[in-house]
């Protein structure tokens, strides 16, 4: 089966694309629905929004709040541990054994190949997807002196970084959203990057000192953007579901995560993808980098018309071949598709 094929397949025909968040196509049995979720902060702050919709349509809802794998383990990277499935495990586990009907994600948190039996069956309007710069003291990356302690545990961002300001020192940076901005402010970091959705989703946006344009710091798959992930038996709540899918934003990160699909890409690998939307025409960016610095930075772009799911992802896999060949050509090593993830 070729890598196109399979995206395809990845689309079956429970996924509609409805525009946004109107009033449900027909009239429907009210659920009674509990949505599982981290206990973060900033995970509660979005199981509530999706409890406030749901309630708004007339479904019972209660939350189910979890601490996961990915919560607990704070002392190093998720690459070195088990990647981005410790943030939805113990969310799927509850799903399985019906003690929850739905899980929401963070998007850019959840591993591009679902357990069998479990489906993403909404996508919800992206969030600005950009990364922004955090410091108590400097307003911008440009301001930062050579030398400057800078935090992140994403190889993404740690790539991204080095190739623009390969003089600055990258050092780890775990925690939730307000853990990390306590550490911030402790001094242990002359500044930080984070996910501006997160900040402007909790009212933090005034702690924003720059927001670093996709054509400075392309964001992660999915970034910005809310998944949620149910049982794929469970077609009462894939419909209950379907006014809140946002089709813009679902086609953007269909493309997106195709393309760290087809790179193997996890947390273990520094890879960027970012789409587009204009009329029916859908651009995507990808780019590679070296966390270390040492290896030059890979960027590709390609465009093309998109009708729905399967064409979008389509059109990540293809470009994800175009991807692969520049990082050979500069010497740089991935997985091959369908290869045990590593830590490359």
């Amino acid at each position: 089966m070729t890598l196109a094929t399979s995206a395809m397949l990845a689309f079956p025909a429970i996924y509609r694309l409805p525009t946004g968040y109107g009033l449900e196509p027909k009239r429907m049995s009210n659920l009674t629905i509990t949505i599982a979720t981290r206990e973060s902060r900033l995970a509660m702050w979005q199981a509530e929004h999706v409890k406030a919709l749901l309630e708004q349509r007339g479904h019972q809802v209660s939350l189910l709040g979890m601490t996961t794998k990915g919560d607990q383990i704070l002392d190093r990277s998720l690459s070195k541990v088990g990647g981005k499935g410790l943030f939805v495990k113990e969310l799927e586990t509850a799903l399985e054994e019906g003690r929850a009907d739905l899980a929401v994600h963070s998007l850019k948190d959840v591993p591009m190949e679902l357990p069998e039996g479990f489906v993403l069956a909404c996508v919800m309007e992206r969030e600005d997807p950009r990364d922004a710069f955090v410091s108590t003291r400097y307003p911008t990356l440009a301001s930062l002196p050579q030398g400057a302690v800078v935090g992140t545990s994403s190889l993404r961002r740690m790539a991204l970084l080095r190739a623009r300001r390969p003089d600055l020192k990258i050092e780890p940076l775990r925690g939730n959203l307000d853990t990390r901005l306590r550490k911030l402010d402790d001094g242990l970091y002359d500044g930080i990057v984070l996910a501006a959705a997160g900040l402007k989703r909790l009212g933090l946006g005034e702690r924003i000192r720059e927001i670093f344009e996709p054509a400075i710091m392309l964001p992660a798959a999915g970034q910005g953007a809310l998944g949620i992930e149910v049982r794929s038996h469970r077609q009462d709540v894939i419909d209950a579901l379907t006014s809140l899918a946002h089709s813009t934003s679902w086609l953007a990160v269909a493309a997106e995560r195709a393309v760290s699909r087809a790179m193997g890409g996890s947390c273990s690998m520094p890879l960027a993808a970012f789409a587009t939307l204009s009329g029916d025409t859908l651009t995507i960016d990808a780019a590679w980098g070296d966390p270390d610095g040492v290896l030059e930075l890979v960027c590709v772009r390609l465009s093309a018309p998109v009708t729905d799911l399967a064409s979008a992802a389509a059109l990540g896999t293809r470009l994800a071949v175009d991807l692969r060949a520049g990082v050979a050509a500069v010497g740089g090593s991935i997985l091959a598709p369908g290869e045990p993830l590593g830590t490359t």
